[in-house]
């Protein structure tokens, strides 16, 4: 312990690194396919536990006060439990942003989806997603013909996931605003900050992470000190754990 505070000491005031840019990363709410643990789940959204009044989204959203009056950037995966976590749970900061001068919609990121291509895993098709009511006023532009094929750059593969994380890690470097939320899932969020599948990031928990450098390849993350700033649901199996459990 005593050594990894003094490495993240020493990083703090490292003067090659990119330390006033923070990064509030955030895992889902509980979805439908957490509960039994059935993968099969076309996009699965969120149960009503996960997104209820009094539960675990509107708990993100009380247990991050101060952090819905400072973000400067919300940024979502597309599938609909992220979509919905990130209206429900940051509703604050989307009509603080959205509500500026130079108005600042939600980022829609298409490389934020989930690693596996389980049922559960895989997008829905950007027109579905704009019919949906739930969804009104959030651009889905930006989303690619391809990107819920699951092939190329959307890959489960082990290349094509760590190249995924990486380019996500360097967009988030570049972006101008230095406190920034992204709400996305427990495998994919494991890759992108290089923690070990083995630990467990549980439903509706957002960790802080910083930058090691501003101009390595990787673009390496670092967690902060008080890494959980809020944590509202329990540690639901993602489908990465259930793969690694049952087929390996």
């Amino acid at each position: 312990m005593r050594v990894l505070l003094k490495a993240t000491a020493l990083l703090l005031t490292d003067s090659t690194s990119t330390m006033a840019k923070v990064i509030h990363f955030t895992r889902h709410a509980q979805a439908e396919h957490n509960v039994d643990e059935d993968y099969f789940i076309p996009d699965a959204p969120l149960t009503p536990l996960g997104r209820s009044i009094s539960r675990q989204a509107e708990e993100l959203y009380s247990q991050t006060a101060e952090l819905q009056q400072s973000a400067d950037l919300l940024v979502t995966s597309p599938l609909k439990r992220t979509l919905q976590t990130t209206i429900i749970g940051y509703r604050g900061l989307r009509a603080r942003l959205e509500s500026q001068n130079s108005p600042k919609p939600i980022v829609v990121l298409s490389r934020l989806q989930e690693v596996n291509d389980f049922p559960c895993d895989t997008g829905s098709s950007r027109n579905e997603l704009e019919q949906i009511d739930e969804f009104a006023g959030i651009n889905f532009e930006s989303l690619e013909d391809d990107w819920n094929s699951k092939q190329g750059d959307f890959s489960p593969s082990s290349d094509a996931v760590k190249a995924r994380a990486r380019w996500v890690r360097r967009w988030l470097r570049d972006r101008p605003e230095q406190n920034i939320v992204v709400v996305a899932h427990g495998d994919i969020l494991r890759k992108i900050t290089k923690t070990s599948l083995y630990e467990p990031w549980a439903n509706a928990e957002v960790r802080k992470f910083t930058f090691m450098h501003d101009n390595d390849d990787e673009a390496k993350l670092v967690s902060l000190p008080a890494e959980t700033e809020a944590r509202a649901g329990g540690e639901e199996p993602t489908s990465g754990e259930f793969k690694f459990n049952h087929w390996s």
